[in-house]
């Protein structure tokens, strides 16, 4: 019997990262893990105005995932489901952190898929040690000066500190 599952060769996983932190890159890893190829899109959010330029955020994700043969990292511009449509993949991979996340994914992915029929889904789960990391978060820490050493690879860190260099 014909499976109705997607092709696993090739994910997408979408995502503003900014900063990438240890739990993207965690997600990236395992996702990796599974498929053949997976693209990194580095997207925009209308409703929020970003520390790093959009080509600030691909050099830095590309650095940290340098490591992953199969992963490769290119900027996003408009819909994320044209993106993935574009690429010829039929698989969105997201990372879930908490209950609130999994609300605002299942719209998305809702919606995504009312956009194209096509387009699947995959969630996985963050670690605990990373449920708690958000993009929002490290921007405070950094400007007021905290310790990312746990939460952010050593290039975002100093990427971070031009931002920030008084702190």
């Amino acid at each position: 019997m014909a499976s109705s599952l997607p092709d696993l060769k090739l994910a997408v996983y979408t995502g503003v990262f900014d900063p990438v932190h240890l739990g993207h890159l965690d997600v990236i890893r395992r996702g990796a893990r599974l498929v053949d190829k997976l693209v990194v899109g580095v997207g925009e959010n209308p409703e929020k105005s970003s520390l790093f330029s959009i080509e600030e955020r691909v050099q830095l994700v590309k650095t940290v995932v340098k490591d992953l043969a199969n992963v490769e990292v290119l900027p996003i511009t408009g819909l994320a489901v044209r993106f993935v449509r574009g690429l010829g993949a039929r698989i969105m991979l997201r990372g879930l952190r908490t209950t609130s996340d999994m609300e605002y994914e299942f719209s998305m992915s809702l919606t995504n898929l009312a956009l194209d029929s096509e387009i699947e889904t995959i969630f996985l789960m963050a670690k605990e040690t990373y449920s708690h990391i958000s993009g929002t978060l490290l921007r405070q820490i950094a400007a007021l000066g905290g310790d990312l050493t746990s939460f952010v690879p050593p290039q975002v860190m100093e990427a971070l500190r031009k931002h920030f260099p008084n702190k």
